[in-house]
């Protein structure tokens, strides 16, 4: 098993005991995150980018990497019930992305989930989370499609998936309206 890294500033083991009970079960939730979007409602994935990039310090300490190191990145947005719900971010080594994860590149507007939880190859990271701020590069995008006039806080996790010794980072960021679905899926 590959051994996990030290925590990247600000990300943190365990969710701030003063959320509430639907914050610390989303952000810890097992499992792939779109089976549970899907017990809330209809859920829609929609690409909002997929481009090769370096990988900034924040993502890089998550996965061992060295800072500017080429990169695969792909962003999408999910919904619920139309309402937008959760932004994720998922990163790997470009050389990995033509390699053990090249599934990424064809995914289109498939979950990630499709190729993740049925290969025993796959290990994952414990969960690590934190309410996102600059300049964690995810941030920027959860602020770009969190709805105009929604200021709420923006709570994420994010864990690595290992494949034949290469990372695939994947941050999942719970926009503000998500919560309200949440709620009142936990009070049916």
């Amino acid at each position: 098993m590959t051994a996990f890294l030290p925590l990247a500033a600000g990300w943190q083991p365990t969710v701030a005991p003063s959320l509430t009970p639907a914050h610390k079960y989303w952000l810890m939730r097992p499992g792939a995150l779109t089976a549970g979007l899907r017990q809330l409602g209809k859920m829609d994935l929609r690409v909002l980018n997929e481009y090769a990039d370096g990988v900034p310090l924040d993502e890089a300490r998550g996965m061992g990497l060295e800072v500017a190191c080429p990169v695969w990145v792909r962003e999408i947005l999910m919904s619920v019930d139309g309402v937008d719900s959760v932004v994720a971010r998922s990163l790997t080594p470009l050389a990995a992305s033509h390699g053990v994860w090249q599934g990424i590149r064809r995914l289109r507007t498939r979950p990630l989930a499709d190729m993740l939880y049925h290969d025993r190859t796959i290990q994952r990271s414990p969960f690590v989370c934190r309410r996102l701020a600059s300049p964690v590069p995810f941030y920027a995008t959860a602020r770009r499609v969190q709805a105009e006039g929604d200021n709420g806080a923006l709570w994420a996790r994010r864990s690595v998936f290992w494949r034949y010794g290469q990372p695939l980072l994947v941050a999942e960021c719970f926009l503000p309206g998500f919560w309200r679905i949440a709620e009142q899926g936990s009070a049916k």
